[in-house]
């Protein structure tokens, strides 16, 4: 691995305003004065040296890029998505363009959708980095390693948190501060922490969760259809079709 980090931070930030001027050129604003051959080139550029300066030596970083190319498509695909959800979704909302251009959801899941994309290719420290900046920027801590369904809205979303191996369905609403997250974690006998393992909740489809609702651990699971209320903390699951307004200490579910 290439010890030369000393610009990889700027480099990441370049890389995601690059892939996301190439995803929405009339929003993120490079296409404004570079065709789409040159903006692809200085993208690849600095996709590539990223990837160098990230990856093992021995790693084609040739082909990652190709596939990371290959992939935007689909990334463009879930997004627009999001912001259908979001101009859906809130009534204050008058445009989609106005999502795309102040809402800071649409911040963080445009960042996180494209860093996901690296985390499937194993890439190393680029997605965490890419997603950190959002969350820097944001409020909203999305892992890039969640899996997220189409039309995915965070109403407001400071405080937001989203784990590593968190999974979410279709049409899912989160408001701010809510966190979907680890309940405990293993430990091996030399009293390190296990890694690799399902840490966090799997949320169903048309799910609403309310601000500063926690829900945590790897064998919970909400249903769909689930209305979760504000505050509520759940390390239970919770069946399809549930509104749960608090959750009781003994593991009771208390609906509407």
């Amino acid at each position: 691995m290439n010890n030369g980090y000393v610009n990889l931070k700027q480099q990441v930030i370049e890389l995601i305003n690059f892939l996301r001027s190439m995803l929405y050129p009339e929003i993120f604003g490079e296409m404004g004065y570079k065709s789409t051959e040159a903006l692809r080139s200085e993208a690849r550029s600095v996709l590539v040296d990223s990837l160098k300066t990230v990856c093992e030596e021995d790693t084609d970083v040739e082909k990652i890029a190709d596939e990371i190319f290959k992939k935007l498509p689909d990334v463009k695909s879930l997004l627009d998505t999001d912001v259908q959800a979001a101009y859906v979704g809130d009534p204050a909302a008058k445009s989609t363009k106005e999502v795309m251009l102040a809402y800071p959801a649409f911040e963080a899941i445009s960042i996180f959708r494209i860093a996901h994309e690296f985390y499937n290719l194993e890439v190393p420290i680029l997605p965490r980095m890419m997603t950190e900046y959002a969350h820097k920027n944001t409020g909203i801590d999305i892992h890039p390693g969640a899996t997220v369904g189409e039309y995915f809205f965070i109403d407001h979303g400071t405080g937001v948190v989203i784990g590593e191996t968190t999974t979410i369905g279709k049409n899912v609403k989160l408001y701010q501060g809510v966190t979907l997250g680890a309940k405990s974690f293993a430990v091996n006998p030399d009293g390190s922490l296990v890694k690799g393992i399902k840490r966090h909740p799997d949320i169903g489809n048309n799910v609403v969760i309310y601000a500063g609702a926690t829900i945590l651990g790897g064998n919970t699971s909400i249903g769909d259809n689930c209305v979760i209320g504000g505050n509520v903390w759940l390390t239970h699951s919770v069946d399809a079709g549930n509104t749960v307004l608090a959750a009781h200490e003994r593991n009771e579910i208390f609906t509407n």
